[in-house]
């Protein structure tokens, strides 16, 4: 399957002790033409002063949903811990409607242990994590068509992780797009992997976006020809330099044949 490349900006809710900050920095991030704008799922900063200023992700998304026009959104990603998974389906079907049909619902198995000890989650170890992943993703499938009204669209799962066994066989059955960590060889053979168990469960490998992190020009090229069409820029407060996400639009700006919107 054939797309187009796009180019996502991860604001990270960190270090900005004004909202408006993050406000300001979505609107320039429409404004310079991504494709994407996502947050994260965190309730303390990674990086810096880990008792800096920060904010909560899901109700930031109605806020970005409200805000923009063309940009799709999302978590870059929900930690699957954090939430009722039903509850969770209803907030994304809610967050669809406010943004016209705009959401990406990215997810994970959760990492940071501190997020859950200062929120009253069991952390658990990374097998529990994963397996309450896979409930949760079931759940959330058979809630989102309960719903009334229904989504939209069907809302696109982005899926976060590359454990070879249990989290690309989840990317499988349930993703719509697959962001990958690493580096090239990595990517390559998981790729391959995510491959066998797209074929393991029936479904066609083709179907699953490839994503990453923004490498750089040189290396988002090999990216690219290795089956990457969505890389993601992270910036972080409180100045939100988007600098390297023009670098990046430009890029794809020249790799594409034409311009495209929201083809998750």
């Amino acid at each position: 399957m054939s797309r187009p490349v796009r180019i996502g900006v991860q604001l990270q809710p960190q270090h900005a002790p004004d909202y408006q900050l993050i406000r300001d920095a979505v609107l320039r991030s429409e404004d310079v033409g991504v494709d994407i704008v996502f947050n994260w799922d965190h309730f303390y900063p990674l990086t810096g002063d880990p008792e800096g200023a920060h904010f909560e992700c899901w109700t930031m998304l109605g806020a970005i949903a409200e805000q923009t026009e063309r940009v799709e959104l999302g978590a870059l990603v929900t930690g699957g811990g954090y939430r009722n998974f039903d509850l969770l389906a209803d907030m994304a079907r809610t967050v669809d409607h406010i943004s016209g049909g705009r959401l990406i619902l990215g997810i994970g198995a959760g990492w940071f242990e501190r997020d859950y000890d200062e929120y009253g989650y069991e952390f658990g170890t990374a097998g529990s994590r994963l397996a309450l992943l896979k409930e949760g993703l079931a759940r959330i499938d058979a809630r989102l068509k309960k719903l009334t009204p229904a989504p939209t669209r069907h809302i696109p799962v982005l899926i976060g992780g590359g454990g070879e066994k249990k989290t690309l066989r989840l990317v499988a059955e349930y993703g719509n797009i697959w962001h990958s960590f690493g580096d090239l060889e990595t990517f390559t053979r998981k790729s391959g992997i995510l491959a066998e168990h797209a074929a393991a469960v029936g479904t066609d490998a083709g179907r699953i976006e490839k994503s990453t992190a923004w490498p750089g020009v040189e290396q988002a090229a090999k990216f690219h020809e290795a089956g990457v069409t969505l890389f993601t820029v992270g910036t972080s407060g409180p100045d939100y330099d988007l600098s390297q996400v023009e670098a990046a639009i430009r890029w794809r700006d020249e790799v594409n044949p034409e311009s495209v919107v929201g083809l998750s």
